[in-house]
């Protein structure tokens, strides 16, 4: 077997560890809403009301992002994060110029195109998903 059909076959546990990683750099955008850590997003330090858009967005990213590190009913879970970063780079960031890299939107497209992904592809091996189907 050639290295390079050794490193093909290792594509899903990559898929696995490709969603483990962008959901735990996820979560903290929304553990930086709902409990300013690790860094506020208010000018003041305060996190944001709960019962408002940006909390909800904080709630959707905190506990979305925990389910799908976990690997936990990824595809509807990452479906609906998609949709709520395409929302996001909407309202927020196309209002400023229609290009990411000069609204600081690149992030938000990365993240919805990621989630969109992983709503088609699934979690991967290494997740509790594949875990309930075997």
């Amino acid at each position: 077997m050639s290295l390079v059909t050794k490193w093909q076959g290792m594509a899903p546990q990559f898929q696995s560890l490709l969603r483990i990683v962008v959901a735990a750099l996820f979560i903290t955008h929304g553990t930086a809403k709902l409990f300013a850590v690790p860094y506020p997003v208010t000018p003041d330090g305060s996190t944001v009301a709960l019962m408002s858009q940006m909390g909800l967005a904080g709630v959707l990213e905190t506990f979305g992002g925990s389910l799908i590190l976990l690997g936990l009913f990824t595809r509807p879970i990452a479906f609906l994060l998609s949709g709520e970063m395409a929302v996001a780079y909407f309202q927020v960031h196309f209002q400023q110029s229609p290009w990411p890299w000069a609204n600081g939107g690149e992030i938000v497209v990365l993240y919805c195109f990621a989630w969109l992904y992983f709503s088609a592809a699934g979690a991967g091996p290494i997740s509790l998903d594949a875990k309930l189907r075997s």
